[in-house]
């Protein structure tokens, strides 16, 4: 946050800086969304709707979900929330009594481990290396499990590293949460943006066990670029969906009717726009790879999905550079920004110490040129 409060203060004072930092599509909601949303103030669908969201969405979502995933939904299995955020929230909220364990596996979205605590929950942190390509291994999970053990979160793709669980690699972690009787809060936003060829497969479609047990979280957000009109969805079994449901009802109550309408139109629509998306995402993605791992001092891997880069600066740690010595990743955010006029994150905040996070939700403009910062910065 303080990286990006000095990153806003000097663009803000005019100052020629880049910022990577985004968590959003830098592309536009497509047209025939953004008309569903006119048409529907038009039409004064401004009202209340159900707590969990209109019928009208939650069967789209149950459509989409299967079509996309495999996964047989009810409309009444499914809660529309104020973004994913909230869902992963009231998951949580649904599942978590205070004392209970929410195994995390590091490096994290910085906005789990705040809810897991925000709830009363004791997040038990298990950490990923680089050279296990970010990913929660069995063993470690199994390791991890106590008598406290309530819930896995699991985001996949995953944000902050955009490294992907295979089939194999999902199965196997579904293996030991179905034999511990494990809940796995699944956070899929990124779903619709796979690399390589590669196909996503959903938690929730492992097995019925799994599925029992799985709290799929997803939305409009990320695919369609949607990140401002807060759509999320949930979806879980009977029992937790009510529990969800009710729990909308008494603190946000439903999402916004306008966009609820929008997000219906999107999951029901077209989708080639995603994949168009998907494509540019990919060719930045193959080009700041590529050359970042040119760069002496710095490396990282190739992210299988999302839009996130995790640069790796344990070269760097003990150097001097621009006059700063590098003690640990959010000194070198902080030079970078201030010196090099490139704004990353810290990877701290998630759990990944001496990595920062590049967004390649930006222009191919900014990419080289940041990449031509980040040269200039290190040489001298």
């Amino acid at each position: 946050m303080a990286i990006d409060s000095l990153f806003k203060q000097m663009k803000a004072d005019g100052i020629d800086v880049i910022g990577f930092g985004a968590g959003e599509p830098d592309f536009n909601t497509p047209d025939e969304i953004k008309a569903a949303g006119i048409q529907a103030i038009e039409q004064n669908v401004t009202r209340y709707t159900p707590a969990a969201g209109t019928v009208e969405l939650r069967q789209a979502v149950c459509d989409r979900i299967a079509a996309d995933c495999g996964v047989q939904y009810k409309p009444n299995q499914v809660v529309a929330t104020s973004g994913a955020k909230h869902a992963v929230y009231l998951a949580l909220r649904a599942l978590v009594n205070p004392g209970d364990e929410v195994i995390l596996p590091a490096p994290y979205w910085v906005s789990y481990i705040e809810l897991i605590r925000m709830v009363g929950g004791v997040p038990v942190v298990v950490t990923a290396t680089e050279a296990e390509h970010f990913k929660l291994s069995k063993e470690k999970l199994a390791a991890a499990i106590t008598p406290k053990t309530k819930a896995l979160i699991l985001n996949n793709p995953s944000n902050p590293t955009g490294m992907a669980y295979s089939r194999e690699e999902l199965e196997d972690i579904a293996q030991v949460c179905v034999a511990n009787d494990v809940y796995v809060i699944s956070d899929e936003i990124y779903y619709g943006l796979l690399y390589d060829g590669r196909k996503f497969t959903s938690f929730a479609s492992l097995s019925p066990e799994a599925k029992e047990l799985t709290i799929l979280i997803n939305g409009v957000s990320k695919s369609y670029a949607m990140t401002g009109w807060r759509i999320g969805y949930a979806c879980a079994n009977d029992r937790i969906a009510k529990v969800m449901a009710n729990y909308v009802s008494h603190s946000t109550g439903s999402p916004v009717a306008i966009s609820q309408k929008a997000a219906a139109v999107a999951l029901s629509g077209p989708q080639e726009k995603i994949e168009e998306m998907r494509k540019a995402f990919e060719e930045r993605r193959n080009y700041l790879v590529e050359r970042m791992n040119r760069i002496p001092g710095v490396s990282c891997l190739c992210p299988e999905g999302a839009f996130y880069v995790m640069m790796n600066l344990e070269q760097l740690i003990g150097k001097t550079i621009q006059g700063v010595e590098i003690t640990d990743d959010d000194v070198f955010a902080d030079a970078f920004l201030k010196k090099g006029l490139v704004a990353v994150v810290p990877g701290a905040g998630f759990g990944a110490k001496n990595f920062v996070r590049w967004s390649y939700a930006t222009s191919m403009d900014n990419i080289r040129e940041g990449l031509d910062r980040l040269e200039r910065f290190l040489a001298e």
